[in-house]
């Protein structure tokens, strides 16, 4: 299992220099990836960056939030709002609700994925081939017993971690703040479901 600290990744900055993007996987690595994880910091409004043939998941996680301006309308995303699912090759101009932004990002060129928020303490076990955790604030991951008489497997997990290469089996993250957010699971199946 891959450990990814946010904060330990350096950010590239956006040509448009309204923003700078974290890179926390790409799956395989190297431009031709099938997935990719990343986290974004917009500073200022502006359009987001086309990507033809990608499907995209996109959420709000920290900030007060961003106005989206697609061609069939607009979407307002605020943190803890349900992650915005779109097509990649339409590049929607961002404006800031007030001040910047933290966003997390899940990009797919084919397959199956999700982005489904951390509910506290509850089971995760949807059955992806690959599967993650992105963590909003510190906590504990942990995988349900396999036998009787096994005791939870436990991990601490700090604020701003991608956890990739989660075990087949339910699994959840209880964060240590049980009133927070506490952040993402994610998973990617390169068939489709």
């Amino acid at each position: 299992m891959q450990s990814i600290n946010a904060d330990q990744v350096p950010p590239q900055a956006w040509r448009n220099g309204g923003g700078r993007t974290r890179e926390l996987l790409t799956l395989p690595a190297g431009t031709d990836w099938k997935l990719r994880v990343s986290l974004a910091d917009i500073d200022a409004d502006g359009p987001f960056s086309a990507f033809a043939g990608v499907e995209r998941r996109f959420a709000v996680v920290q900030g007060a939030g961003v106005r989206l301006t697609f061609n069939e309308g607009e979407r307002t995303l605020r943190p803890g709002d349900a992650p915005l699912r779109f097509d990649g090759a339409e590049a929607p101009h961002c404006t800031l609700v007030n001040g910047p932004t933290r966003d997390l990002n899940l990009m797919l060129r084919g397959g199956a994925g999700t982005m489904r928020a951390v509910q506290a303490g509850e089971w995760w076990h949807e059955g992806f081939e690959q599967r993650g955790l992105f963590t909003l604030v510190p906590g504990r991951w942990q995988t349900e017993p396999m036998g009787a008489g096994e005791d939870r497997i436990g991990h601490p997990v700090a604020a701003h971690t991608l956890l990739w290469g989660l075990p087949d089996g339910p699994c959840r993250f209880v964060p240590d703040d049980a009133a927070a957010l506490g952040g993402w699971w994610l998973g990617f199946s390169e068939r489709p479901a």
